[in-house]
This record gives structure tokens, sequence and C-alpha cells, in this order.
């Protein structure tokens, strides 16, 4: 009976796991510093580089400095 139910739950837990990894990278993406203040350089490189207008810049700059603050936040609360 216990094969039987690791078969049949066998899908379930495969997408379970799938969903875990991928909060997982989200987490790491979103919680790294490294990574907000890669995307800061890439975003003044596209700016410099006429890719983007000074509007979007504002926008997403504001939003990356936002993340930036908050990881910083939660750094500071779990010490």
């Amino acid at each position: 009976m216990f094969i039987l139910d690791d078969i049949l739950m066998a899908p379930l837990k495969g997408i379970l796991f799938i969903g875990k990894k991928i909060n997982e990278v989200i987490e790491k993406e979103t919680s790294d510093e490294g990574s907000i203040k890669e995307r800061l350089m890439a975003l003044q490189l596209k700016f410099e580089m006429d890719e983007i207008d000074e509007e979007e810049y504002d926008k997403r700059e504001e939003e990356l400095l936002n993340l930036l603050e908050n990881i910083r936040a939660e750094k500071l609360n779990k010490q």
C-alpha cells in the first residue's frame, strides 16, 4: 500500500519541490545586496546608453533603492 501511495503522490511531491526551489531563488535574488547593486549599475548603464528615458530610470531606481533599504533593515533586525 505504501508503494502505491508513493507512486500516486510523486507528481505532487515533485511540484512542491519545484515550488520550494523557485521560492528559494526568488528570496535569494530579492535579499542579496550584491544582486541589487548589480541591477542598479545595469540600470544606470541603460540610462547612459539612452536605452531608457529619465522617467523610467527614476522609477526603477527608486524601486531598487527601496528594496536595498528593506534588505538592510531586515539585516539590522536580525542582529
